[in-house]
């Protein structure tokens, strides 16, 4: 858990909060339909679940946060335009939240889905 040290104590801040940041921050992007699951068994255990963590993984070392996140993109946009936008803005966002170094977002895109309107 990332700590920040104060003249009047210790603040941690859990993984979940995190996630909740960088889940609000990657429904702004554009091109994002969802979030998905890494695998099967995360998918149906956060189906079951309405988890704020669905699609995004934490890991934290030295107080420097890694972000894993798996979404599902729109047909038609430039898959790496919507994961750079992802990676920006998800960076941005924790790290003005929480004033720590975020060291990395990894995007995994684990679909596509086509607009019901272009069919």
């Amino acid at each position: 858990m990332p700590q920040k040290e104060d003249s009047l104590g210790s603040i941690d801040i859990s993984p979940t909060t995190i996630a909740t940041i960088a889940s609000q921050a990657i429904n702004q992007c554009y091109g994002v339909v969802g979030m998905a699951s890494k695998n099967l068994v995360g998918g149906i255990t956060s189906r079951l679940s309405r988890d704020a963590k669905r699609g995004i993984e934490i890991r934290m070392e030295n107080n420097e946060i890694e972000i894993d996140v798996y979404v599902i993109v729109e047909y038609g946009v430039r898959i790496r335009v919507v994961a750079e936008s992802i990676q920006n803005t998800v960076k941005f966002h924790v790290e003005k939240a929480l004033g720590l170094p975020v060291k990395a977002v990894n995007v995994y895109v684990q679909g596509l889905r086509i607009n019901k309107e272009q069919s």
